[in-house]
């Protein structure tokens, strides 16, 4: 960064802006007005989105940064202000989403004495960000925000946390900025040079196997791994199956690919998982979704983990064999030695599992969730970016809308937060302004963060919102009625508003949504509206 005069929030701003950063979502308040003002006083690119509370900031970010890949922003201020992300941050980190996170404090001569909205953010949200800093010069400003976009997007990736007193954002720099890194125990993966033998042992296994089944997850669409993916499976003709957010590894239309699997995924990969005799996992943390009882998973097969994560091996599974390296990496130095696999009798018998076990609905009798969502996939040929909330709609989101494209179908996963769906579609909107943006959320979770309708509203953002309206925390009562002999509890919601009005009260388009013979009409008038938002209330 050259050298100039300037003050701390102004070094913050062109720091920002060196990173390449397009938004920053937040709120703002008193220990971060020196930021606020920098963005007035700097020449800058970089546009703040004002949203309506700051756990819709931090969900937006982590929305901006699933859809691009790229690390997103946020800022807010001291005490409640920082804790109000803590939700948003904890997600991010669950899902090893890249963003930034700059939290006010009060003045540091004041910290740990009761300062007015001070908050130990730094000890606070440890176990959810990859790294924490708090502030304690000015001029480290430079250098800190050049490591922290470092560490938020190597390796795996995830939240970092600047805690900045507000006397070092409104503090004079010095005429010498350092931005040179200073991270000496931090270390990756991803330039270390792959363990030939590790690759060579995975594929003489793939070449004994006759029935692999390949488990793609979030780790393949993060290293940018979809292509090569695709590539190895049709060199192995081996199918592939992926978790919830692993979807758009394969597409999901191809004739090897299984959907995903586990608890709600699809019946046909669950099979194969096991009647498998090969599982090669690439990018998948082996979560409980996934595993069930690990001591029952994939008893028959011999079980290959290949993760960017050395911690990530053994933790659930204890693997046959294993390769520590980004997975796109891994993938490129184990082509070249394998080739074509006896499967045609292993893709015959899943063949008929998928003709024996489809994702399927009755379309007689009232409204259902599957319909609304299967209508928009054939009405947008399945080009959408979709984001989904939180529950039985997420489940059969993931069933019914198929993602033949890497990054275009956004979930809260390892978190499973409530209140994700509507912020996090403003943010991929914003991301990707050209592209259709999709958000299904169940009435529970639309309700928990709906006031981000403001700021969907306010810059005309063209989000089709549906929200799937049962008057049920859907997924409990399943669960109640299943395993607790239909003992439900808590899961009433009694007294919704009228969605539609709500939507109008923010000057946004509204659809009522009540009866089957509706659905195609009514999905094609949203797709088709293009003067900012708009709701369906089904």
């Amino acid at each position: 960064m050259e050298s100039m005069t300037m003050d701390g929030g102004q070094a913050i701003i062109r720091s920002l802006e060196a990173e390449g950063v397009e938004y920053i979502f937040g709120y703002s308040g008193g220990s971060v007005i020196p930021i606020f003002d920098a963005l007035i006083t700097t020449p800058t690119h970089i546009k703040f989105v004002l949203v309506r509370h700051e756990q819709g900031a931090a969900h937006m970010a982590d929305g901006y940064a699933r859809a691009t890949g790229k690390p997103a922003v946020v800022l807010v201020t001291s005490g409640p202000g920082a804790t109000n992300i803590i939700t948003g941050v904890m997600t991010a980190h669950m899902d090893s989403v890249p963003m930034i996170c700059l939290t006010g404090q009060s003045v540091s001569w004041m910290i740990g004495k009761d300062a007015f909205q001070e908050a130990d953010i730094f000890d606070m949200t440890m176990p959810c960000v990859k790294h924490s800093y708090l502030l304690n010069a000015s001029d480290d400003i430079p250098r800190t925000i050049r490591e922290a976009f470092h560490i938020a997007t190597t390796g795996r990736p995830g939240p970092v946390l600047i805690d900045i007193p507000k006397d070092m954002s409104s503090g004079s720099m010095s005429d010498e900025l350092r931005t040179e890194m200073e991270i000496p125990g931090y270390q990756t993966h991803e330039e270390d040079e792959i363990n030939m033998k590790h690759v060579q042992d995975i594929a003489e296994a793939l070449s004994q196997s006759h029935k692999p089944l390949i488990l793609a997850g979030h780790g393949v669409l993060i290293s940018g791994a979809q292509d090569i993916l695709l590539e190895l499976a049709e060199k192995l003709r081996a199918p592939v199956t992926t978790t919830l957010l692993g979807k758009g590894a394969i597409p999901e239309t191809h004739n090897l690919s299984l959907s995903w699997l586990g608890m709600h995924g699809s019946a046909y990969a669950n099979k194969a998982v096991c009647e498998c005799d090969l599982l090669l996992n690439f990018g998948s943390r082996f979560d409980d979704r996934i595993l069930g009882d690990p001591s029952c998973f994939c008893k028959q097969a011999k079980v290959i983990h290949v993760d960017i994560d050395p911690s990530e091996i053994g933790k659930m599974i204890d693997p046959d064999l294993h390769c520590i390296g980004d997975a796109k990496k891994v993938m490129e130095a184990l082509l070249p030695h394998v080739a074509e696999l006896n499967t045609a009798s292993w893709i015959k018998k899943i063949d008929g599992w998928k003709q024996k076990y489809p994702f399927k609905f009755k379309r007689q009798g009232s409204l259902k969730m599957q319909h609304v969502i299967d209508e928009f996939y054939k009405l947008s040929e399945g080009k959408a970016i979709v984001v989904t909330d939180v529950g039985q709609h997420q489940m059969w989101a993931g069933q019914f809308y198929k993602t033949d494209h890497p990054n275009t179908f956004l979930s809260s996963g390892g978190a499973g937060t409530m209140g994700f769906g509507l912020p996090a579609a403003i943010g991929a909107q914003f991301g990707k302004p050209d592209e259709l943006v999709v958000c299904f959320c169940g009435d529970g979770g639309f309700q928990m963060t709906l006031f981000e309708l403001a700021t969907a509203a306010l810059h005309k953002l063209p989000i089709k919102i549906v929200v799937l309206n049962n008057h049920y925390l859907g997924m409990v009562r399943q669960w109640q009625e299943l395993f607790y002999e239909d003992r439900t509890s808590g899961v009433d919601l009694e007294g919704n508003p009228d969605f539609v009005k709500l939507a109008e009260s923010y000057g946004i388009k509204g659809f009522n949504l009540r009866r089957p013979g509706d659905v195609k009409r009514i999905v094609g008038a949203a797709l088709e509206y293009s003067d900012g938002p708009c709701l369906i209330n089904c």
